[in-house]
């Protein structure tokens, strides 16, 4: 399953509704882009944690959202907890 179709499905859309994929791709890319800033250089898009990360900011940034509050705080904890691993960073190498 691609990041796209988990994003969708993560906010309950179907995955035959393609209406709003460009704007969901467009989000799952800003997430890397600011985790890269964060310093995050591991991005690889099959592991869990990078995963999860990513489909907390999309959820935070599609549409109207009544969470977003705690969806930013938990976004940047984990942007936090995975700008400081040593498995995520090229820091320290």
């Amino acid at each position: 399953m691609t990041i796209l179709e988990k994003a969708k499905l993560n906010l309950r859309i179907a995955d035959d509704n393609t209406a709003f994929d460009e704007e969901i791709q467009d989000i799952i890319d800003a997430s890397f882009s600011d985790l890269g800033i964060a310093g995050v250089s591991n991005t690889d898009d099959t592991d869990a944690l990078i995963i999860r990360a990513v489909l907390t900011y999309v959820k935070m940034h599609f549409g109207e959202c009544d969470d977003y509050e705690r969806l930013k705080q938990s976004y940047d904890e984990q942007k936090a907890q995975l700008s400081m691993s040593t498995g995520y960073t090229t820091w320290g190498c």
